[in-house]
Parts: structure tokens; sequence; C-alpha cells
């Protein structure tokens, strides 16, 4: 059975920073593309980066965000700075046996997200 598990949300004021973290099992982890995604209030769910063989991001993330994984460790992290209010939103993480995937619909697990609140 396969679990993701996300922690390291929290609530951070304005230029702050975060530490995502996504514990995977189950699955043979280096075999996966990890994505991170985020759903804002009301919003839909939105592409942020993917870790494969390299590292990928959306354009919005602007050199503010860094995916990181450790396959010893079967993690992925986000690394969030220079935090703005509209960061605000549920990060998931997500495992795709495919790759260089950037919608929702191509990855095959997901966690149950964590909470980033950025006050103004």
């Amino acid at each position: 059975q396969v679990q993701l598990v996300e922690s390291g949300g929290g609530l951070v004021q304005a230029g702050g920073s975060l530490r995502l973290s996504c514990a995977a099992s189950g699955l043979t982890f280096s075999s996966y593309t990890m994505g991170w995604f985020r759903q804002g209030p009301g919003k839909e769910r939105e592409f942020v980066g993917w870790s494969g063989g390299y590292t990928y991001y959306a354009d919005f993330v602007k050199g503010r965000f860094t995916i990181s994984r450790d396959n010893a460790k079967n993690a992925v992290y986000l690394q969030l700075n220079s935090l703005k209010p509209e960061d605000t939103a549920v990060y998931y993480c997500a495992a795709s046996r495919g790759y260089r995937y950037t919608l929702p619909s191509q990855y095959d697990y997901w966690g149950q997200g964590a909470q980033v609140t950025v006050s103004s």
C-alpha cells in the first residue's frame, strides 16, 4: 500500500520560509517522479514542481521554492522561501510513474496535504 505523508506546514509571516517534507512508503521511490502541487482557497490544484532526474518548476516559483529528494530516505522536500500571502494553500506531494508530468491527473498517488498559511 502506497502512502505519502506530508509534514512541516504552518503559519508564517510574509517573507518567511518553511520546509515541507513528504515521506513515502510502499513504492520503489527512486523510480517515481515526485511532484508538488498546491490548492489555494477556491482555486484549482496547481503544479509547483517535480523531481525526477532533475527538477522542474512552474513559472510562478521564480527561484523562491526548491525541491530536493533523498532516495535513501524515501523522502522529498519542498523549501519555500520569500513566502507571500498568495502562497497560502494546501501543499500536496504526489508520485507518478511517468516523467515530466505537470497535471494532477498524471499522478498516481497523493498525500493528504499540508496547510501553509502566509500572513501579511
